[in-house]
């Protein structure tokens, strides 16, 4: 056997054929298809009865909510499920299907139908490697994907590159979508309305105001899939007549949404303040005038100038996604980075990858900012494993919660020095919410349980405690959802901070309380 020089090595480690990641899919005579269509055009439901069909088969949700919903769907029409997600599995035996998140499929486990849902998703900074790995590896003989048109060429362009089949199914929007003519004020919601705001607090001052004359629930990205599934469902069986959201219902949610009402035309992005796009006006919009709940779905604003710009845009086209699309390292291409560099920092590790990996195909190393801030965090933890590094930095962790934060050093600790670690609240509730900070802080409590959940479901011997952080999770999910039952929850805006005013100009404002 002739040896690799050390430059071959290098070429070898630094260039490579995605799909030869994937020999149980190369090994299947797959073939693609792509449902290909808007909002409310039953692309999904079709893709749904092919896998309730199937001997056996996998969906892959792009929330967990979506998976949760997808698993008791099946079950309820006598298909035997199991649930697979970051943080819990539910494992029945017989079953002969899963609903997961897609981050957790199975690339060893051959079936017969795979369902990928939202796959225009693959265009997604952060998680869009997981659609990627999806489409490319998954080990099924038929592999259906949902998604809307801009994604076509995108996917046209990965089954090239497979050289395997594509049908591409094209579906029709089942109502119509009008745009009203004028705006339409606060004070003039009616029943089945959803307004559409962009922050978590915006949302709550809305749910206040119309609080007054209405019965209000609310959907945004912070709170838990189980709290956001029980206001949906007051909303959907009329125990409210408003919802107040964030852009957390465009994907998934099947909501009986007569009008829908834009309360802002621009979003943070994380970077800055931007005008929404055509792609995004058009998924939310695509909430409104659900099938076999209204005939049609009515698009307005809560200002002419809101109502211009969503008009505007959206009539005008969809931007298509293009390539390169983004791949992750696997953990045996970091080991192997680490022995080429010599280094044990992942941090260094992760940047040398999206800078010099190549990759055949239309895709292009991930350079995933939330994973490498939080390599910097376990690169100072010297004796920790590089796959344990490498396990922790993918972990749900806000590291803009001081809360969440905190619980993230306390695991890598006791991973550091093999310590149990046992669940424990870090606060004590009250019946109800009375303010705002209140409610946000169970919603982080929540997600801490979640990051509990997360690491317990890789590293069942030192976080075993899964039972008791389940059931903190329903006290505090109840907790939550009380609370925006409820009425006004008091802001905790801090005050202005202001010159205090000098002493002579306080002494004649008490003398001046005093001849009162």
């Amino acid at each position: 056997m002739i040896k690799q020089t050390w430059k071959e090595k290098l070429h070898s480690l630094l260039n490579c054929d995605l799909k030869s990641l994937y020999p149980i899919a190369r090994e299947l005579d797959r073939k693609l298809y792509f449902f290909v269509g808007p909002t409310n055009s039953g692309k999904t439901y079709k893709a749904m009865q092919e896998l309730k069909d199937a001997d056996c088969g996998v969906y892959l949700a792009p929330l967990r909510l979506l998976a949760l919903e997808n698993y008791e769907y099946l079950n309820s029409q006598g298909v035997e499920t199991s649930l697979i997600t970051g943080e819990e599995e539910i494992i029945n035996e017989d079953a002969g299907h899963i609903c997961q998140t897609i981050e957790m499929v199975n690339f060893n486990f051959d079936v017969d139908v795979c369902v990928i849902d939202e796959v225009q998703m693959l265009e997604d900074s952060d998680r869009g490697w997981a659609w990627v790995n999806a489409i490319v590896g998954s080990p099924s003989k038929k592999v259906i994907m949902t998604g809307s048109v801009n994604a076509l060429s995108a996917i046209k362009q990965i089954a090239s590159y497979l050289q395997e089949d594509l049908e591409v199914v094209k579906f029709q929007r089942k109502n119509p979508l009008c745009i009203l003519e004028d705006a339409t004020p606060l004070e003039e919601v009616t029943k089945k309305t959803a307004l559409i705001a962009f922050s978590r607090s915006e949302v709550l001052r809305l749910k206040d105001k119309l609080s007054k004359n209405h019965k209000v629930s609310v959907i945004y990205g912070n709170l838990s899939p189980e709290v956001r599934k029980e206001e949906a469902r007051r909303f959907r069986e009329g125990e409210s007549e408003v919802l107040v959201a964030t852009d957390a219902i465009a994907m998934g949610l099947n909501l009986p949404i007569k009008t829908l009402l834009f309360t802002a035309d621009a979003k943070f992005d994380g970077i800055s303040n931007r005008p929404l796009t055509p792609n995004e006006i058009t998924q939310i919009s695509g909430r409104a005038g659900r099938y076999t709940h209204h005939d049609d779905g009515y698009i307005g604003a809560t200002s002419k100038k809101i109502l211009k710009h969503i008009t505007k845009e959206f009539s005008a086209p969809l931007r298509t996604i293009k390539s390169p699309f983004i791949v992750k390292a696997t953990t045996s291409q970091i080991i192997s980075l680490s022995k080429h560099l010599q280094t044990k920092s992942l941090y260094t590790i992760l940047d040398y990858f999206s800078n010099h990996m190549n990759f055949t195909g239309p895709f292009i190393a991930a350079n995933i900012s939330y994973m490498k801030e939080l390599a910097k965090i376990v690169d100072e933890k010297k004796r920790l494993s590089l796959e344990d590094k490498y396990m922790l930095v993918q972990a749900p962790v806000n590291t803009k919660s001081p809360l969440i934060k905190s619980a993230y050093f306390y695991y890598i600790n006791a991973i550091l020095n093999n310590k149990v670690v046992t669940y424990k609240p870090s606060i004590t509730f009250s019946k109800e919410a009375k303010t705002e900070k209140e409610l946000l802080q169970a919603e982080d409590e929540v997600k801490k349980i979640s990051l509990y959940l997360w690491i317990a479901y890789k590293l069942p011997d030192l976080f075993p405690d899964k039972n008791s952080a389940e059931l903190s999770r329903e006290k505090v999910n109840h907790f939550c959802q009380n609370a925006l039952k409820s009425g006004k929850l008091i802001s905790c805006k801090p005050k202005p901070r202001g010159r205090k005013p000098p002493r002579d100009a306080i002494k004649r404002r008490d003398k001046r309380k005093r001849r009162r």
